[in-house]
């Protein structure tokens, strides 16, 4: 298999602007000889001294964010205010872990029934491999970076091959900080040096977000080296409207989040099932929302439009509605409007696929029932929400939902102290929050005997 080229493509245009050399063999020798050389001192310095720097990291993130901002523009389209707000995400994430992870990488006292002093200690492994997206360039970095950097683990990045920009801004902003030399690098790896990297005994586990084919691959890599992996792959988030006071509020906040970042969004809901008593006016207002749209964000490539183009129209071939957007812009730009859909049956691809880009799909359902089904009856099980007026009949439903990150009368509960992550081909493992700091970690017994 042949790896892509690491470049800069604007998708605003088409044009190619930066090309990066694929790593050699030997740097990646010597990523994996400094990554590793740097674990065997880095996880010695006291935790309050990693989170002097990790605070810094924090810092800077905050320092750049118009210039990260402008890099994420360039290399995968994202509009600058949001490129500025996904700085400031990344900002808070290592502040979070910086500030809480002494306390969560704190010795866990148990009860001992023999006597003596029993505790769960949380040590660091050692040298990780990250897989990271070209969706959310930094904030898909500081999720990983942060809790593993404060535990004394060190990291080999390895970003998307789309936004190398990025990927080296990152590595920068770590530099300058003080991460030591080796304790986080970054690495232009092709598909067979990723494959190297994993199955070195220097290297203690890998993380990946992508999608559910990259997610297989690295799994099945993981499970040969007998390494532990986290996966966070696709969504088809469910978001249930039962009833409300203010469809106003919910339509505007639905589409809102449904096209947040060229709705390139893996928790985004991306499925909407509505209560039959409130769709008809659901639908038209949030086809009057799309058809308000003037002006947008291109998608992150023009392969990633034309993806989501044919799945729009194998879906209107079969009978369902476009009723605003869904027009792919002329190339080689990556523009695609933003659209509404309705009646989506199971023999469209676009019941059972994700949809990655600005697509709102309404459902019509009459009864909770009838939701809860629809909406558990996906292979993915990322995210879910449930509105409704009555707090306790929208908290039943959303005690069912078969994913990992539920929420009610919200779309999503985020932030650094939520953890983050799904079930079933969703993958496997959390980020951020408590349980950030309790994956890629040495859960060791310490016992003390009288």
């Amino acid at each position: 298999m042949t790896s892509p080229t690491y470049q800069v493509t604007d998708p605003s245009t088409g044009e190619v602007v930066q090309t990066f050399d694929t790593a050699t063999d030997a740097e990646i020798e010597a990523a994996l000889a400094a990554s590793h050389a740097a674990f065997t001192t880095w996880r010695d310095v006291p935790i309050e001294e990693r989170a002097k720097i990790v605070h810094r990291v924090a810092d800077l993130f905050g320092e750049r964010k118009e210039e990260l901002a402008g890099i994420a523009q360039r290399d995968m389209g994202k509009a600058h205010a949001e490129g500025v707000e996904e700085a400031e995400f990344a900002q808070s994430i290592f502040d979070y872990f910086a500030t809480e992870g002494p306390g969560l990488a704190a010795d866990q006292p148990i009860k001992s029934f023999s006597g003596g002093r029993a505790m769960v200690q949380k040590l660091p492994v050692g040298s990780l491999l990250g897989i990271m997206p070209w969706n959310f360039p930094y904030y898909q970095i500081a999720r990983f970076a942060a809790p593993n950097l404060m535990l004394g683990n060190t990291i080999i990045l390895k970003h998307a091959e789309s936004v190398p920009g990025s990927a080296l801004a990152v590595e920068q902003i770590l530099k300058d900080a003080g991460v030591p030399e080796g304790a986080y690098v970054n690495v232009f790896a092709n598909h067979e040096q990723v494959e190297t990297i994993i199955a070195d005994p220097r290297v203690q586990g890998v993380s990946l977000t992508g999608s559910e084919r990259a997610g297989a691959v690295v799994a099945a890599l993981a499970g040969k080296n007998l390494k532990k992996c986290v996966l966070e792959l696709g969504g088809n988030d469910p978001m249930i409207v039962l009833d409300t006071d203010d469809l106003d509020s919910v339509v505007g906040d639905a589409w809102d989040f449904r096209t947040y970042n060229a709705g390139q969004v893996c928790n985004a809901n991306k499925r909407m099932i509505v209560h039959a008593d409130v769709y008809d006016d659901f639908v038209a207002k949030i086809t009057e929302k799309a058809k308000a749209v003037e002006e947008y964000s291109p998608l992150s490539s023009r392969k990633a439009a034309e993806a989501l183009d044919e799945q729009v129209k194998d879906a209107v071939s079969k009978g369902a509605t476009l009723h605003a957007g869904g027009v792919l812009g002329e190339g080689p730009a990556a523009y695609f409007s933003p659209a509404v859909l309705t009646g989506i049956t199971k023999e469209m691809r676009a019941y059972a696929e994700e949809l990655f880009g600005p697509v709102a799909v309404v459902y019509k359902v009459e009864s909770d029932e009838e939701a809860l089904a629809l909406a558990n009856d996906t292979q993915y099980g990322l995210g879910g929400s449930v509105f409704a007026k009555d707090e306790a009949r929208a908290e039943k439903l959303a005690q069912r939902l078969e994913v990992g990150m539920s929420a009610v009368n919200q779309i999503a509960g985020e932030g650094a102290e939520m953890p983050f992550g799904g079930v079933k081909r969703s993958g496997f493992g959390r980020e951020l929050g408590p349980l950030g700091m309790d994956e890629f970690v040495n859960k060791r017994l310490f016992y003390v005997a009288d």
